[in-house]
């Protein structure tokens, strides 16, 4: 690691550019200063916030639902329990390939299809709603991940105390409320550190579907770096960039885990 991030420092501090290989001067802060001026800088940074805000909250929301549902004794359970968590080992490109091509496809993707079906007009998602469309891919891979953790908490559950709420008359909104959420705190609040540290990377499926844009609507941080290190062959800008996106990396990481490590280990003690 030590390697790669001395000569990105390096390369952050002269004028690189591919395509004047023979310009290196030293510029100090100056790379820094034109990423953070860039165009295409604030609307990445909202952009991610939004991504990863977005995907969040339909991981703990939908995990937290699904999971009670998956909880209840049924026929077909455990083939139930396969499936949901089966997205989580596809490879975030094959998954976007078939949204892309397979879902949302404004001719022959199955939305399509459905939309002509009611006789409504089909519409084109990655056009019209490029980030609803990102944000639909990315929560259905990660979905699965907060199901898994969240399915597994749900095992050790006490239910000789789910049982005595019942006899004292609790409904099942205050089961869930008073004795199913508090039970999954702590697993919601691991799955938010893990998704929120990967989630601020996400590429792929970017890259796969809308390349950024439409303009710089589904462009994200990471994105943005790749763009200006091969479109635009500004190594030294794409190097400042990336070193901005670890700082912001490494301080979510570090509120996090002082946010809710603090808040597992106090309810452990």
């Amino acid at each position: 690691m030590i390697v790669p991030l001395a000569m990105t420092i390096y390369f952050s501090t002269i004028r690189y550019n591919l395509l004047y290989p023979g310009e290196n001067d030293f510029v100090g802060l100056e790379n820094f200063y034109y990423f953070i001026t860039d165009a295409g800088f604030l609307a990445g940074a909202a952009n991610t916030l939004i991504l990863v805000g977005s995907v969040l909250l339909i991981s703990v929301v939908l995990g937290v639902l699904i999971s009670v549902l998956v909880d209840i004794d049924f026929w077909g359970r455990g083939l139930v329990r396969v499936m949901l968590i089966s997205p989580f080992f596809i490879m975030p490109t094959v998954s976007a390939l078939v949204w892309k091509n397979l879902l949302l496809h404004p001719v022959s993707g199955i939305f399509a299809a459905i939309w002509r079906f009611f006789g409504a007009t089909p519409v084109d998602w990655f056009t019209h709603y490029p980030m609803l469309s990102i944000i639909m891919i990315v929560s259905w891979q990660w979905l699965p991940f907060a199901i898994l953790i969240l399915m597994t908490a749900m095992q050790s559950l006490d239910q000789e105390q789910k049982d005595a709420a019942r006899l004292d008359g609790a409904g099942p909104l205050a089961i869930f409320w008073h004795i199913t959420l508090p039970h999954l705190s702590r697993p919601i609040a691991v799955v938010v550190m893990i998704e929120t540290i990967f989630l601020l990377s996400v590429f792929a499926e970017i890259y796969t579907t809308t390349s950024g844009g439409p303009g710089y609507e589904t462009t994200n941080l990471a994105y943005l770096i790749y763009n200006q290190a091969l479109l635009q062959f500004d190594v030294g800008m794409a190097s400042a960039g990336g070193l901005i996106a670890v700082v912001i990396a490494n301080v979510a990481a570090f509120v996090l885990i002082r946010l809710i490590g603090k808040n597992l280990t106090d309810k452990a003690s």
